[in-house]
């Protein structure tokens, strides 16, 4: 998992536009049929948004029409997945996967499970998550199982090479991220110290949550595209399996990994009452 070379990055994060000292309370929630003229101010996704001019169902944080006025609190959460059906989807979850982790960490790449239409949204969201149930056995692994795999994903040709010990990036969090490469990556376009600190994806949901989303929004990995072009592009949820595993799964890889991930993603798109779309094998 995550042992290809890492490609460039397709989007880096919104910068965040909060200042030091604590979050203002968060606007009325951004609603899409809602006509909003310059100036009005709406939260998503935890954070406030102001409109720079007249706008309607044009996302927070997916087209420039917004200006991110940073985190807030206090406001209800607008994801495409809610907290009860987060909770559906992985009943045995270990505790450190929390929602609220989730919830902060979208901030970071705010095209994810929310460009196109509500369908694409939620589509995008039940297949990132699927891959996390997958990676990580319903969320119940916090790191890798197997220590002596550990030495393996350090890679001494890279300059920076593995300043935090040669065992020190297996992998992690939702979808098991791992070598020092990735971590490397991942920290400068996160703006954390990974590469000397990649303990960190393990002790902070916000950041476990945050690296997956780094791969799977800016990662070709084996396949040519990333997991968010390849659902909101039309690709299908097959195309996000070989941008994660390539021909260890399709192409006849592993025909059974392929079907278990597909029977998952089927399951958790019935969860949210929509329809999985076409374009599911690899």
């Amino acid at each position: 998992m995550l042992s290809s070379v890492v490609a460039a990055a397709a989007f880096l994060p919104t910068a965040s536009a909060s200042a030091s000292g604590p979050a203002a309370r968060c606007a009325p929630v951004w609603s899409s049929s809602t006509a909003y003229t310059q100036g009005g101010t709406v939260s998503h996704h935890g954070r406030n948004w102001t409109a720079k001019w007249w706008t309607r169902n044009e996302s927070p944080g997916a087209t420039t029409v917004w200006a991110d006025q940073g985190a807030c609190a206090g406001g209800a959460s607008d994801f495409v997945i809610g907290e009860a059906q987060f909770d559906e989807i992985f009943p045995d979850r270990n505790p450190f996967y929390t929602y609220q982790g989730l919830i902060d960490a979208l901030h970071a790449y705010p095209r994810f499970a929310n460009t196109g239409t509500a369908t694409t949204r939620a589509q995008e969201a039940a297949a990132f998550l699927t891959h996390a149930d997958f990676e990580s056995v319903g969320l119940r692994y916090v790191k890798e199982i197997n220590e002596d795999n550990y030495w393996r994903k350090c890679d001494y040709s890279r300059p920076y090479g593995c300043p935090a010990g040669q065992k020190a990036y297996y992998g992690r969090g939702p979808i098991m991220f791992s070598w020092n490469f990735n971590y490397k990556a991942a920290g400068d376009a996160l703006g954390l110290d990974l590469l000397n600190d990649p303990w960190l994806v393990e002790r902070d949901p916000s950041v476990a949550w945050r690296t997956a989303l780094w791969y799977w929004n800016t990662q070709n990995g084996p396949g040519t595209m990333t997991s968010h072009e390849a659902m909101v592009g039309g690709a299908g949820f097959g195309e996000t399996i070989r941008s994660l595993n390539g021909a260890l799964e399709c192409d006849g890889g592993n025909p059974a990994s392929v079907a278990a991930r597909v029977a998952t993603y089927e399951r958790i798109t019935g969860i949210l009452g929509t329809a999985p779309g076409s374009r599911l094998g690899c």
